[in-house]
């Protein structure tokens, strides 16, 4: 007969709770609050919903990363709380999501209320809260095995109370937060770097592609203020020293690859899909497909690829994204959904080119942002006769360098936030199961605090 103490949890939040600490204690989840519920107040009483209680709704905290929920949509009165299932939650609460959408999780910075769709968790000791936003992503799996419901899943309070947390020390407890309080913040101040420097962008690239660079070096003064310095063109006011041509008069080649579908390998050439165009630069060769040395060869008869050369999203949703090929990147083939651009370095850049088919005004050539019938197309011929600025080589230098390096800044931010991410997801695993312990870095700081 099998020792039971050596048996193995049926499910995951079980294994989690068998590998903690000897020293950790484990309560269920009312030892440690109150677990109070939600309610909607009569829409049919407009009184219920002129009060200043701010009242919670699931698709408030789904979806969201912050920690703190100052405010919400929905405010009820004091009448509408009385009159209803709903509870003033006091400060500090962690209110979870327990219906349809399990374990979303938030901590009220006011006293306020929620409806049916949460459990909350009213601390005895509200300074655990931030210790408790952070393992209720450990505990969300046990949510979904618990729950039950033929319309959507749901926990119920009992459920919901009787599930066993961890527990250590009240001083684990509050580093183990700090820790994750501050890679949050950290991840959080990226984003919002990230975010600026992203609306940035979109402004320099319209500014410098519609006014350029003047030959003092700064941009020149909008069409408004210096009409003199500007032309009329098919695509608006451009600088007078600037052409409007088609893409086939700056470029050396437009084409794409037969239509047939690859036979894809395991072992051959990359062949690149819109699927590998990463969200703002670059391309995902690691789950690229593969196609053997035959077919890339033929491929390459119609579109062999070279540094300098634009690829271009041409067909299906999400088209007329573009990326260079440059140097550094392994050899490829692209798919029959892509099109290759080789410019004319004679009358355009290829850093120039790539910023140009970004334009505003390229972007409505291919028509993006309309409604369309049927698997949108960009054909060959649409591509070769986009109008696009044709600055000077000189100025299309000087403005790709400026757009680069702003570029070239977000993708370091953003490496940046995917390695906080990383370490925050690791940390998290390592903390909160305590396979590594806060414990050292207690005692060095009671011991700091006894040599002060």
């Amino acid at each position: 007969m099998s020792d039971p103490m050596n048996v193995q949890p049926r499910h995951q939040y079980g294994a989690f709770l068998k590998q903690l600490p000897d020293d950790w204690e484990q309560k269920e989840i009312t030892q440690i609050g109150a677990v109070v519920g939600g309610g909607t107040p009569s829409r049919e009483v407009p009184s219920f919903w002129r009060g200043s209680i701010p009242w919670a709704t699931p698709g408030e905290v789904s979806g969201e990363d912050a920690k703190l929920l100052h405010d919400t949509n929905d405010h009820i009165s004091a009448s509408g709380l009385a009159g209803s299932g709903a509870n003033l939650l006091s400060a500090g609460s962690l209110l979870v999501t327990t219906r349809a959408t399990l374990g979303a999780r938030v901590i009220n910075a006011v006293p306020m209320a929620t409806n049916q769709g949460f459990k909350s968790i009213v601390f005895k000791r509200p300074e655990e809260a931030s210790y408790y936003f952070h393992l209720l992503e450990k505990v969300k799996p046990e949510l979904v095995r618990r729950a039950s419901g033929t319309t959507f899943l749901e926990i119920s309070a009992a459920e919901f109370g009787s599930i066993k947390v961890p527990s250590p020390s009240p001083n684990e407890k509050q580093k183990i937060s700090q820790i994750l309080d501050t890679l949050d913040t950290a991840i959080h101040e990226t984003d919002v770097v990230i975010a600026k420097l992203k609306a940035v962008k979109q402004g320099m690239l319209h500014d410098l592609l519609t006014r350029g660079i003047a030959a003092n070096n700064e941009l020149r003064p909008p069409q408004a203020e210096a009409p003199h310095l500007y032309k009329e063109s098919p695509l608006g006011w451009i600088p007078k020293e600037w052409g409007a041509v088609t893409l086939s008069a700056c470029s050396l080649k437009i084409a794409d690859r037969d239509h047939t579908t690859p036979r894809y390998i395991e072992d051959g050439v990359l062949i690149v899909s819109p699927t590998n165009l990463l969200d703002d630069e670059g391309i995902d060769f690691v789950s690229s497909k593969r196609i053997s040395r035959r077919a890339h060869e033929i491929n390459c008869k119609k579109t062999d690829l070279a540094p300098g050369d634009i690829v271009l999203h041409r067909i299906g949703a999400g088209l007329g994204r573009v990326r260079l090929v440059t140097a550094e990147m392994p050899e490829f083939s692209i798919l029959h959904s892509m099109a290759q651009i080789r410019p004319n370095l004679n009358a355009m850049t290829s850093h120039f080119m790539l910023w140009a088919m970004r334009a505003e005004s390229t972007k409505n050539q291919m028509g993006l942002g309309t409604q369309s019938i049927g698997v949108p197309d960009l054909g060959l011929d649409k591509i070769s006769n986009f109008i696009v600025p044709k600055p000077p080589l000189e100025e299309q230098r000087q403005i790709a360098e400026r757009l680069v390096a702003l570029q070239t800044r977000i993708d370091a931010d953003s490496n940046d936030y995917a390695k906080l991410v990383t370490l925050k997801s690791g940390l998290m695993d390592d903390l909160l199961t305590g396979r590594v312990r806060v414990t050292p870095l207690l005692a060095e700081a009671a011991q700091q605090h006894g040599s002060a």
